[in-house]
């Protein structure tokens, strides 16, 4: 990558002399590193002489002030080596400045253990930064610091540090196995964070910006926010973190795996989660998703094997993967419009990803999102009725209630078999239904005599079946007779017309299956709409 010279670093204090060394018409102010030792040029710039008679003088646990010096790796080496006990312990410093420092290769800081403050804010790093293993007793400080390297953090120990950041890193920052003591808060803006095995035994806020997130195993005590920040982290006079090296990245946070993770301290605010790997994870019935959380998608566009659309939806990368295995080839698959699984993801079957769902169905709905959460419940009863180990019955149900209503929650799908019911329901009463004449009632009795009662029988003759062409029988009387019995039967009710035997049992069928198909269409707009 190709790296800018830095600008000049504003620590150095204004009160104090900088070494100058090659100072030009061009740049008459020179090098800005901090004098060493009474000498009037920086440990870089200083003689041969003078830079081995500092670095004697200095034992473990001493205070160093290089803000502003450039190093190489060897003048490190020898500085950090200076500070260290024995040929097996790391250095040990008091406080250490190093603002505005500009580190050309590898700057190795692995194992150093820092009793007082940590201050490397205007910092630049051109090579990789590795601070592994280190221990942080004071506030580690690293504004503005900018590293076009990997930073690595692992199995750091961060003690007495309440902020970590904001710092700039072109390629990847590692905390794996860090452990942060008391309450912190990080602000990264990186292509990469990695916390795997993280251990935060205190509150912590992670305000992130253009990254891709790894929480795999990370061990959460207490309750940690995850947020991406929408704009550049101040760093105060009105000026922001330099992102220079980041141009060309979306300015969001992808979580990548929250597997092994307890979640019930996770909240998450603003992440895409649409690559997101949940499997592994336990209580995310209790993860916190708020704001504009982005989760994946089903596929746009038409079915390619069957003749319908995929009913769009929100959806787990798991569920993904398993329809790319399933298809038998990730060609097809992703001909599909299926996202492919990467290749350490695990296979799992339908009845685990069916857990995943209705884990985190009950997120959503604790958080009052219940359209979300009816996205959920639908790929909850997807995969259950995709798992084999299922009894068939059970099976046969939830593939009865897919197609007709999409499980309750796909009112058009509802509503086009009420209409298609409705609409054979009126053909079968005018062709069959109907009888060819309304049947009039007739009173029959027996004549008497004067001053005799007279009992006389009223009875209703049988519908007589139509005869006949059927075509004759479609006539505008006999439709607006059948559509009469039709939409009563739709709202349970009878409308009273005289029908032949099979219109009897045709308005029977209709006043069972019809309202049941409303009812459905109502649920679905309902879970729509509902908060």
């Amino acid at each position: 990558m190709t790296a800018v010279a830095p600008e000049p670093p504003s620590s150095t204090p204004p009160d104090r002399p900088h070494c100058g060394h090659g100072s030009a018409p061009a740049d008459p102010v020179g090098c800005r590193g901090i004098p060493v030792g009474g000498r009037t040029a920086c440990l870089a710039h200083v003689n041969a002489a003078d830079r081995a008679a500092y670095l004697s003088a200095l034992s473990p646990g001493a205070d160093l002030d290089h803000r502003g010096t450039p190093f190489t790796p060897e003048l490190l080496s020898l500085l950090l080596g200076s500070t260290t006990a024995d040929a097996t312990g790391g250095p040990r410093l008091g406080d250490a400045r190093f603002e505005g420092a500009v580190f050309s290769g590898d700057a190795r800081f692995s194992r150093a253990s820092f009793s007082g403050e940590a201050r490397f804010e205007g910092a630049t790093f051109f090579g990789d930064a590795l601070f592994d293993g280190v221990t942080f007793s004071g506030p580690a400080r690293f504004g503005g610091a900018r590293f076009f390297g990997d930073v690595t953090f692992g199995e750091a120990r961060f003690e007495g540090t309440p902020r970590l950041g904001p710092l700039a890193c072109g390629k990847r920052v590692v905390l794996d196995g860090a452990v942060f003591q008391r309450p912190v808060t990080v602000e990264i803006a990186a292509r990469r964070t990695s916390c795997v095995r993280t251990r935060w035994a205190s509150t912590a806020t992670l305000h992130l910006r253009h990254t891709e997130l790894d929480l795999r195993d990370a061990v959460l005590e207490y309750p940690v926010l995850v947020a991406a920040r929408p704009d550049p982290f101040p760093l105060g006079r009105g000026d922001s973190l330099p992102e220079a090296e980041l141009s060309g990245e979306e300015p969001g946070v992808r979580l990548v795996s929250v597997g092994g993770v307890d979640a019930a301290h996770l909240a998450l605010h603003d992440i895409d989660l649409r690559r997101c790997r949940m499997a592994g994870a336990i209580h995310l019935d209790q993860m916190k998703v708020d704001g504009w959380c982005t989760f994946a998608t089903t596929p746009p566009g038409w079915n390619r094997r069957f003749p319908w659309r995929w009913s769009r939806r929100n959806t787990l990368a798991e569920e993904h993967h398993w329809r790319v295995r399933t298809a038998g080839r990730s060609d097809r698959a992703a001909a599909l419009g299926w996202g492919t699984p990467p290749r350490d993801a695990p296979a799992l079957r339908p009845a685990a990803v069916a857990a995943l769902y209705r884990q985190l169905r009950k997120s959503l709905e604790d958080g009052k999102n219940e359209p979300d959460a009816a996205d959920f419940y639908y790929g909850e009863c997807e995969m259950r009725r995709h798992d084999a180990t299922r009894p068939r019955g059970e099976r046969a149900l939830l593939l009865l209630h897919w197609a007709l209503s999409g499980y309750g929650l796909r009112a058009s799908r509802a509503l086009a078999w009420l209409g298609a019911a409705m609409a054979v329901t009126v053909a079968v009463m005018m062709l069959w239904g109907l009888p060819a004449d309304d049947p009039k009632p007739t009173t029959t009795g027996r004549q008497v005599a004067a001053g005799q009662e007279i009992t006389l029988v009223t009875d209703s003759p049988e519908p007589v079946n139509p005869t006949g062409p059927l075509l004759e029988r479609v006539t505008g009387d006999r439709w607006e007779k059948a559509l009469r019995v039709v939409i009563n039967s739709v709202v349970f009710r009878s409308s009273g017309q005289d029908l032949t035997t099979t219109g009897t049992y045709a308005e029977m069928a209709s006043r069972l299956t019809e309202p049941a198909l409303l009812g459905l269409a109502v649920l679905a707009v309902r879970s729509r709409v509902k908060r």
